[in-house]
């Protein structure tokens, strides 16, 4: 008989039942917030990166270093060096220490780990030959970076080491276009795989790598503010030599096995120095 539930168990004929109305709209609130936690979330049911505690603001890590000395008199132009061969040979050497540090974490670097080359809230594209935007992973852009700017850095029209060739009249904004892209590489260690560089122990490099790269580009603004803003919680909040506030007395910088001698060099000798570093 249609309502009759006095045949049914009493577990079943109270499941039978239709819900009271205060439990259907528990239900429906349930639901909606459910929904608009996972719309707030990424694809994969995590928080944004901005959300997340960023360890590399930590104290005890940004004061993190291999060496104390004053960069700003590392990145100023040495008297009788021309401008175009200090950017040259700077931004040769940066290539090659973005390049390595990236390798240290490169493993972790994967398509499934970082599916866009994003730092924070800020997801950069890469623009082919036509100036096509190309949406990639970490690890495809960060190649698309090497590989463009190895191409040029050994490229003699454009980077000439020979005596008598002259630097093209656009040098500086090519300089200034891969200070851009190792600048994104370099956000990028920090943001997503800081935890990995902390694990084998080398913030301090990044740091002093980070410190180095970021006074020489203001030397001679190589880069953009607005380029550089996305990180401004660690430039502007790290040490003074970087142009940041903290009261921290030297910022973190330069292997410790040859940074001594540099002291005793001249500046175009130091340069060579800087070129043949090694990272151990």
């Amino acid at each position: 008989m249609l309502g009759d539930h006095s045949g049914l168990p009493a577990d079943r004929a109270l499941l039978s039942q239709p819900p009271k109305t205060g439990l259907r709209c528990k239900m429906v609130l349930q639901a909606v917030g459910k929904v608009l936690r996972k719309s707030k979330a990424k694809p994969n049911g995590k928080k944004p990166a901005a959300e997340e505690k960023k360890m590399y603001l930590e104290p005890e890590y940004t004061k993190s270093r291999i060496t104390d000395f004053e960069f700003k008199e590392l990145v100023v132009l040495p008297r009788e060096i021309d401008l175009n061969e200090w950017l040259a040979s700077n931004t040769t050497t940066f290539f090659h220490h973005v390049n390595l540090q990236y390798s240290t974490i490169s493993e972790f670097c994967t398509g499934e780990a970082c599916q866009t080359m994003a730092v924070c809230n800020t997801q950069y594209y890469w623009h082919d030959e036509r100036g096509k935007k190309v949406k990639c992973t970490a690890p495809q852009y960060v190649d698309f970076v090497m590989s463009s700017v190895q191409k040029l850095v050994t490229d003699e029209d454009v980077f000439p080491t020979k005596y008598g060739r002259e630097f093209p009249s656009s040098f500086e904004s090519l300089v200034k276009k891969i200070c851009k892209y190792l600048f994104h590489v370099l956000a990028h260690i920090y943001s997503s795989h800081f935890k990995e560089t902390l694990a084998l122990e080398l913030h301090g490099h990044l740091n002093t790598l980070y410190v180095h790269f970021i006074l020489f580009a203001r030397e001679f603004n190589l880069l953009d503010p607005k380029e550089t803003a996305v990180m401004d919680d660690l430039t502007e909040g790290g040490p003074p030599e970087a142009g940041g506030h903290s009261t921290s007395d030297s910022p973190p910088w330069f292997p410790v096995g040859w940074i001594s001698a540099a002291y005793h060099e001249e500046p175009l000798d130091f340069l060579h120095s800087l070129n043949k570093c090694s990272w151990d």
